[in-house]
């Protein structure tokens, strides 16, 4: 081949890369994309929102009542609590363990903050501060029986679910519960507290704002390193469909009593840590070792610390979790973190999409599950229904996203063999 039959045939493919380039987003290639994620196992949010989508279509078609503003509103007060303790599960699902305890460590931070707050006297923030430090602590502990003695996380949180347990009742005694004062700034967060309209209304506003200029920056980058990358135009639909949901879910709760500042919370918890696990070299290592912890280690992860982190964290969003609840339910009682708490929480990460198996999860897993479980708690609620019926239901809803992730791994790992 000579010099310039070579330099047309590189021009001609370079062309045809450009061709490619160009149509990425038009409609077809965009579904067409889609579909080649989902059949790799990249299945993402999809099963959660349909499942959510069909939850809310069979429960408001047999008690129009739940999804009245004000039921909506009551759910997202109610999603806060355990939504946080799920975002602690995220972090270490990430890292392939799990901690059996943090309901247990919610109801004993709850606890904490009802005896120094009420019985001693402290500064509410003091004693707050205290209990989010003493979770932290837990994790720690945790965190040093895995790395140092090798002892399984199963076994060491399962210890801990008891221990701590035990702690509450004693810190609680003979009366078994704490009443919180009403009226109080941390019992108006739980149970009153909502956001000004115009306020609610420019926080969605910039939620769409910040994921455009994210998008733009990543597309940016994309094209100087020569990939392919989403057209402007897309991206502003794309902010805009966002933008138009946004709003009009903010218009709708406005309707009753409007958007929960505990819950505004929550959701900012969620893209913080969305941020921190997609954007920082911690996070990338989260599921470095999550996927890998040999390789990880070989790449020169300090695999220990990241462990660390994973432990404290999870520890730590328990506790925050436990102190919502107090708030939520005005009292830190013996009942405080046992039940379904501990279930509940663990069960919305994976219903969100956090894998089992460790290396993938997302913030948000935590929002959408939460959301999911305590959508079917409230639908049944409203018909009347039995708690067993809410168990069951959730189990198989459990059940069916750990077929799916499990699935989805299969597919995964068949699709990057062939």
């Amino acid at each position: 081949m000579t010099d310039d039959t070579q330099q047309i045939s590189t021009a001609r493919l370079l062309d045809r890369s450009d061709e490619r380039v160009r149509h990425a987003d038009t409609l077809g290639n965009t579904i067409s994309a889609f579909v080649d994620r989902v059949r790799s196992g990249d299945l993402g949010s999809l099963p959660v929102v349909v499942g959510l989508i069909v939850i809310c279509t069979a429960f408001e078609s047999l008690n129009p009542v739940f999804l009245a503003p004000n039921n909506l509103v009551n759910l997202l007060f109610d999603c806060s609590t355990v939504g946080v303790i799920s975002l602690g599960i995220v972090c270490i699902l990430m890292v392939g363990e799990i901690d059996l305890s943090v309901g247990s460590v919610s109801g004993f931070a709850s606890a904490l903050v009802g005896v120094l707050w009420v019985g001693q006297d402290w500064p509410v923030a003091v004693a707050i501060v205290t209990a989010l430090v003493l979770g932290g602590a837990i994790g720690a502990l945790y965190a040093f029986l895995f790395n140092r003695l090798g002892m399984p996380s199963f076994v060491s949180t399962l210890a801990g679910l008891l221990g701590w347990l035990g702690l509450q009742l004693y810190l609680l005694g003979s009366s078994g519960s704490i009443n919180l004062p009403y009226g109080s700034p941390l019992v108006n967060f739980g149970q009153m507290l909502v956001m000004p309209p115009i306020v609610s209304y420019v926080l969605a506003a910039v939620a769409s704002l910040v994921m455009f200029v994210t998008g733009y920056r990543t597309a940016a980058r994309r094209r100087q390193a020569g990939l392919s990358a989403s057209s402007l135009g897309r991206m502003v639909l794309k902010a805009l469909l966002v933008t138009v949901l946004l709003e009009f879910v903010v218009y709708y709760l406005n309707l009753g009593r409007g958007v929960p500042w505990m819950f505004g919370l929550f959701v900012g918890l969620c893209v913080v840590m969305n941020y921190a696990l997609t954007r920082t070299k911690w996070g990338r290592s989260m599921s470095a070792v999550g996927g890998n912890r040999e390789a990880a280690r070989r790449a020169g992860i300090n695999v220990r610390r990241v462990y660390l982190s994973a432990f404290v964290l999870c520890s730590t969003l328990a506790a925050a979790g436990g102190i919502l609840a107090a708030a939520r339910l005005a009292s830190s009682s013996q009942q405080a973190g046992t039940g379904d708490v501990n279930l509940n929480a663990i069960a919305a990460a994976v219903i969100g999409g956090t894998s089992l198996f460790g290396g993938r999860g997302s913030a948000y897993s935590a929002l959408l599950g939460v959301i999911v479980i305590q959508s079917i708690a409230s639908g049944l609620t409203l018909l009347d229904l039995s708690s067993s019926l809410r168990y069951m239901i959730t189990g198989a809803v459990l059940a069916i996203a750990v077929i799916v992730d499990s699935l989805a791994r299969r597919s995964r790992l068949s699709h990057g063999r062939a």
